[in-house]
């Protein structure tokens, strides 16, 4: 092949032999991530995991493609260690922020503390994960202005390195719910029995199946991670306060359905409430005493 291009294109034989050695790495480099996809990457049930190494591998490769030919090209194959050795330090100085978000990026694909598809906090950001790039990864953020955890329509790209900097609060990891709460205060003068006892039928009959789902996604989820509990079902607490007794309702919900889940409590709340005249709701008050001229004597002036 090298004789063919000598005699027919005329380039000498040195760069004869590196241009038939760059396609010999590039067609080996490309040959070899094939057979990885096809033999191991394929075969993921996860699509999210599937896609992500497809993605990595595809960066490995270019990465070693390009290394391998300035090797052949500037003829520095003997000494690679130390080249490598000067670049890294250099890259190490000149490129810190980019290459702590790739080692951070390396470090979400293998440890996973959240992919694609889960509802995240970290630091000050909010959202669900929609991308994971080798520099970033995206958001689609909930909450800022909008109330309990609802989607503000904006896109947050944020830096990988954060992982080692901020906690990550995962919403879905272990098993998909996360404990919600809704606390109702009603009068000293209330029924406070029969208002807990309409407030647990209520709460039964919203998440009581949420927390048998939820029973089994703990016993799978228990294989890779510590979590232990040893009540599921909706329960009802009773506080006093200064100004009522408060009836809380703490339930199982998924992270996406916390609003339309209160919402449909607090209705049928509402119309269970207004059929009982011995259950009031408790507000703030306050009260003014008027004590002008109240044990009080009327003094004149003396005469002389």
């Amino acid at each position: 092949m090298i004789e063919w291009i000598q005699h027919n294109i005329g380039i000498s034989p040195d760069v004869q032999y590196k241009i038939v050695a760059s396609a010999l790495i590039i067609f080996i480099i490309g040959l070899l991530r094939f057979i990885l996809l096809r033999l191991f990457v394929s075969k993921l049930s996860d699509l999210n995991q599937r896609y992500q190494w497809r993605k990595f591998s595809l960066y490995i490769a270019v990465f070693i493609t390009v290394l391998f030919l300035l090797s052949t090209w500037l003829g520095f194959i003997g000494s690679v260690g130390t080249f490598l050795g000067l670049v890294s330090a250099g890259i190490a100085i000149a490129l810190k922020d980019p290459l702590v978000n790739i080692v951070a990026w390396f470090f979400i694909l293998v440890r996973q503390p959240f992919k694609v598809g889960d509802r995240v906090q970290i630091g000050n950001f909010s959202g669900d994960v929609i991308d994971i790039r080798i520099f970033q990864f995206s958001l689609i953020e909930i909450g800022n202005w909008v109330d309990a955890d609802q989607s503000t329509g904006r896109v947050i790209h944020v830096p990988n390195g954060i992982v080692f900097t901020q906690p990550q609060f995962n919403y879905t990891a272990g098993f998909v719910h996360i404990w919600h709460e809704i606390p109702m205060l009603i009068t000293f003068e209330s029924n406070w029995k029969k208002a807990k006892k309409i407030l647990a039928d209520i709460v039964d009959k919203h998440a009581m199946h949420i927390s048998q789902e939820a029973e089994r996604q703990i016993k799978s989820a228990a294989k890779k991670y510590l979590i232990y509990y040893t009540k599921l079902t909706p329960i009802v607490y009773t506080t006093i306060k200064d100004s009522g007794v408060l009836l809380t309702m703490r339930f199982l919900c998924e992270p996406r359905k916390r609003r339309s889940t209160e919402e449909l409590i607090l209705e049928d709340v509402l119309n269970e409430f207004s059929k009982c005249s011995d259950i009031d709701f408790a507000y703030p008050t306050t009260r003014f005493y008027d004590n002008l001229g109240e044990g009080k004597e009327e003094t004149k002036p003396k005469k002389d």
